[in-house]
């Protein structure tokens, strides 16, 4: 009868454990995926900033020495990233792919110009910057005419803004969230033994001395739930630079080393502070109190 009960009580601590553990697991990993989110959100708006294109229309008189200046000194620019000649028969070619079919049978003519397109830098696309851009150009006899999409660039810089307060706002709560959670999952755990807690400070054993087998395992939890949280991490971390190469997500390693180390750290701190206070409000208790 007794050693039924002991394996029915080992049965019922292996499970305390183990939510305790999944609570954290969870816990953390959504953090750390939010911690990788507010890492690259500057990387992640650069990226679509520079899809941004600027692109400069040519007479058919320009001459090809003046094209290939242009084009090596809008290269040169600070805020170039990327500047590429296409020809009136290449931009044919990509229209035609875009539409799927052959537009210059019906008309007979190739109707298209010659043009430089612009990749900004992500820095510099503002609508400041690309109307500075537009006056400087302007001038020159062979350019015909300069375009962008200033109301993208408008909605696209104001988006960003915004995208940016709230995951602010967002990682602060979510964080809260994370504390409160594993504080919850700790003092249940705590509860349990709310009892044996009691009963060790009425035989004369020091508050200290009660906390330390707490404190020790809650940490021991702490560090497996931040292992697995981490594990979950290193996969999703995986998966996007596989899927996204072009974001260079693994390309900033101290970083992504001092998230996963906060991480693991925040798994041990959070509940090395939830398990002191959960045994010190017990201890705190009178006897009678342990009931309610």
């Amino acid at each position: 009868m007794a050693s039924s009960f002991d394996q029915y009580q080992k049965r019922k601590l292996i499970s305390s454990y183990f939510s305790v553990v999944i609570s954290i697991a969870l816990v953390l990993f959504l953090l750390g995926c939010l911690g990788l989110l507010v890492l690259n959100a500057k990387k992640l708006a650069d990226h679509f900033r520079e899809q941004v294109v600027v692109t400069i229309y040519l007479n058919d008189s320009a001459k090809e020495v003046e094209v290939n200046q242009l084009q090596k000194s809008l290269a040169m620019a600070d805020y170039t990233k990327e500047a590429k000649y296409v020809s009136k028969e290449e931009a044919a070619q990509i229209v035609k792919s875009d539409i799927g079919e052959d537009f210059m049978e019906f008309l007979g003519t190739n109707p298209l110009q010659n043009s430089i397109d612009i990749y900004l830098k992500a820095d510099y696309v503002t609508n400041e910057t690309l109307d500075g851009i537009t006056a400087e150009l302007s001038n020159k006899a062979f350019i015909e005419d300069i375009k962008y999409d200033n109301d993208l660039v408008e909605i696209m810089n104001n988006n960003v803004k915004k995208i940016t307060f709230w995951v602010l706002i967002l990682s602060a709560v979510f964080t809260l969230i994370a504390v409160l959670l594993i504080n919850s999952s700790i003092r249940l755990a705590v509860y349990s033994k709310r009892f044996i807690i009691k009963t060790m400070q009425m035989v004369g054993a020091t508050k200290r001395f009660i906390r330390k087998p707490f404190v020790s395992k809650s940490i021991q939890l702490g560090i497996i739930g931040a292992i697995v949280a981490l594990l979950g991490m290193s996969v999703v971390l995986y998966y996007l630079n596989k899927t996204f190469p072009q974001l260079e997500l693994i390309q900033q390693p101290i970083l992504i080393g001092a998230l996963f180390a906060g991480v693991f750290l925040l798994g041990i701190l959070i509940t090395w502070i939830s398990t002191f206070i959960a045994t010190q409000r017990f201890l705190n208790l009178k006897t009678d109190q342990l009931y309610y």
